[in-house]
């Protein structure tokens, strides 16, 4: 048995970047991985690989609600799905943070409000690398901070795209991108970042932004290959005191003073109900029942276009992005 003042479960863009956060805090903490480092390979920048064969996503089924199997759009490795996403850092904007009617029905408002985290997202967007320019998204939040490097320049094709967009009266502006787009950085500008991992470590991730930063204090440790099977309670079941994980195939307890759950919003709410106890058969924190549902997925809605001519010859498409349409509109 082991123990530490502090665990961190998951190393993705929470855990990884909470990581960081507690480096210099003098606290003894370890972070569990149930994966381990992606490694820089050809495949990296390999479409079949990537999308066919899946080669970095979870080797794993889950079920739905019907029974019916599917893979999970999830990736077990350092850094957690942050190895494959598209570098973009925006913020949430203020409204977000209150209550907000869909046709669904209302989601009601945050604790906190966008004030709150707003120096926290300038603090973010230093330890990113966020690229970017304020100022020309009517959506923009208030911000204290300018971003720390500028934007990424837009290929002849997208800027030309964006010249006509303003030409209809919208306000296309850079996207915020965390890439190591500078004198002496890694980026190469090449056409497989979105949803590739980077073969020469230039995406602002959280394995190179977060774990690896932690990892400079000697008191922070990484296990990788380390599975959360559930957390460990006091008797009454009012505190929890470690984690029960398995590692290298033999299962351990980890006591700690705290723990911080962050292993993603489906894995997280599993361990919650899997821990429940006598005191809290329906798992912890799930007072409300609601740990688990009202899951919102990443949803995209594609719109292709072909020009009879021209070639589209970018090789960074994703550079621009509008806002107009947001809270605005007819009947909004």
């Amino acid at each position: 048995m082991q123990s530490a003042d502090i665990v961190v479960i998951g190393t993705g863009a929470g855990g990884g970047t909470f990581a960081r956060a507690l480096a210099g805090s003098g606290a003894r903490v370890v972070v569990l991985e149930r994966g381990i480092r992606l490694p820089r390979e050809v495949e990296n920048w390999s479409p079949e690989a990537v999308f066919l064969e899946n080669r970095y996503k979870a080797n794993e089924t889950w079920e739905n609600r019907n029974g019916k199997p599917f893979q999970p759009g999830v990736h077990y490795w350092v850094g957690g799905n942050t190895k494959v996403y598209g570098a973009v850092l925006h913020r949430m904007r203020e409204e977000d943070f209150g209550d907000l009617e869909h046709e669904g029905g209302t989601s009601p408002a945050w604790p906190i409000s966008y004030n709150d985290l707003e120096p926290y997202y300038g603090l973010a967007e230093q330890w990113y690398l966020a690229h970017g320019e304020a100022g020309i998204d009517p959506t923009e939040p208030p911000r204290s901070t300018p971003y720390p490097f500028p934007p990424v320049p837009h290929d002849p094709y997208m800027r030309d795209l964006g010249d006509s967009l303003e030409n209809l009266g919208l306000h296309p502006y850079s996207l915020p991108l965390g890439l190591e787009y500078f004198l002496g950085g890694r980026c190469i500008r090449c056409r497989t970042c979105d949803a590739f991992p980077c073969k020469v470590g230039a995406k602002a991730d959280a394995e190179g932004c977060g774990v690896d930063m932690a990892l400079d204090d000697p008191h922070i440790e990484l296990w990788t290959g380390a599975t959360a099977r559930r957390l460990l309670t006091d008797g009454p079941g009012r505190k929890v005191t470690g984690v029960e994980l398995e590692r290298n195939g033999a299962v351990e307890t980890l006591n700690a003073g705290t723990v911080v759950v962050a292993c993603g919003a489906v894995n997280s709410a599993t361990l919650l109900l899997r821990s429940a106890t006598s005191t809290h058969p329906a798992g912890l924190a799930n007072r409300s029942g609601q740990v688990g549902r009202n899951y919102m997925a990443h949803n995209n809605a594609v719109l292709m276009a072909v020009h009879p001519t021209r070639i589209n010859g970018s090789v960074v498409q994703k550079s621009i992005s509008i806002n107009d349409f947001y809270f605005r509109g007819p009947g909004f």
